[in-house]
């Protein structure tokens, strides 16, 4: 599987204070990993497949930023969330807009660790995907998970009787 660019390194917003001794980002690796290690995530096909055209036409390499500002450095965060909110304005209904619902982009992290926990995905696989531990992630969203039950019954029941004794 071929990985993206900037694929396993992050990017954290410095607090105010810090930021203008050492810049508004820091650059560092995955949480709770190796400086170099990178992280196998699962993408929709659909998603995968504009992806990799936009790294071919950008002409990207590993190491590159996936979007980049107008002089090849990180977007803006304004710049970001005007796309955002312009993106939500065009998809959702006035009331859905007006909701928290997909409010910030970040919010979509929340949404996938949901619809594959929702999906039946066990939560060690989503906690790998993720980068959380298992009990990090159920202390989040295990209260989350929903529209399992029926299914869960019927396959207690699909274990049949109790032997004759």
């Amino acid at each position: 599987m071929r990985r993206s660019p900037n694929c396993g390194r992050s990017s954290a917003r410095r607090r105010s204070s810090y930021a203008t001794i050492r810049g508004i980002h820091e650059e560092r690796g995955l949480k709770g990993r190796a400086a170099d290690d990178t992280r196998v995530v699962p993408g929709h096909p659909s998603l995968t497949r504009i992806l990799r055209e936009h790294i071919k036409a950008e002409g990207l390499k590993p190491g590159d930023l996936l979007f980049q500002g107008e002089k090849g450095g990180m977007l803006a965060g304004s710049v970001i969330r005007r796309a955002w909110r312009t993106a939500r304005a065009g998809v959702l209904s006035p009331e859905e807009f007006a909701s928290p619902l997909g409010r910030r982009v970040y919010d979509l992290w929340h949404t996938c660790l949901t619809n594959w926990l929702n999906d039946g995905i066990p939560p060690a696989q989503v906690a790998e995907w993720a980068g959380n531990s298992v009990p990090a992630l159920l202390a989040i969203y295990a209260r989350c998970i929903s529209g399992q039950l029926g299914d869960l019954k019927q396959r207690i029941l699909a274990r049949g009787d109790l032997p004759e004794v």
